[in-house]
């Protein structure tokens, strides 16, 4: 495999690029000038060593090397403390917070669980959410957003069972988005007014 094959693979491997556009990728590389191409090279050397993973919601964040192992919003006390809002991905939290209507902390799940899956600990970071949750003292709502299509929903159901004991035992209501969200509609493609809508009229079922 020579080396525009081998590149083409790599952007194929990308969220929801395919073959095609993987090689329009390449194509384009190509007509960029040398620096350019160093400065593209140099990012992705960097970003690694920039970024962190926050130890409360886990979340990437760019750390510039800062001791702190918190992100910016965990580390914002002027946020609610009675609401946590569970996410698939980092870039749904990122498309929440730009409605500007949410102002609790969040935790991202790091993915969704596909339907008939038999070990869904394994695709997503639902013990260090059973741990959060079991030291969250002011908590009273959990917001879970997830994609409005079976796999979201799938992942709602496993998140529900598996919060279940600790979220009633604390008197934690449990709601999810509401109207506002078609279905087969994923939040990182949701426009702001959308997502606040869906929001808003979230459903409490607990």
């Amino acid at each position: 495999m020579n080396s525009f094959d081998k590149l083409t693979k790599l952007f194929s491997d990308f969220p929801g690029i395919g073959p095609r556009q993987a090689k329009r990728f390449v194509y384009f590389l190509l007509t960029r000038n040398p620096s350019y191409i160093d400065e593209f090279i140099t990012l992705i050397k960097s970003i690694k060593a920039d970024s962190a993973l926050c130890s409360s919601c886990f979340r990437y964040f760019i750390s510039n090397k800062s001791p702190s192992t918190l992100c910016p919003i965990c580390n914002d006390r002027n946020r609610d403390l009675t609401k946590l809002m569970i996410v698939a991905r980092d870039v749904d939290m990122e498309n929440m917070e730009k409605t500007g209507v949410y102002d609790g902390y969040y935790f991202v799940l790091g993915g969704t669980v596909p339907i008939l899956e038999k070990e869904p600990e394994r695709l997503v970071r639902i013990k260090e959410l059973e741990k959060r949750l079991a030291k969250e003292a002011d908590l009273k709502e959990i917001i879970i957003a997830m994609n409005a299509n079976p796999e979201g929903e799938n992942t709602e159901d496993f998140l529900r069972l598996r919060i279940k004991e600790i979220s009633g035992a604390k008197n934690i209501n449990l709601s999810t988005l509401g109207r506002g969200l078609s279905t087969g509609i994923e939040l990182e493609y949701s426009d702001s007014d959308t997502l606040k809508s869906a929001l808003k009229n979230r459903e409490h079922t607990s």
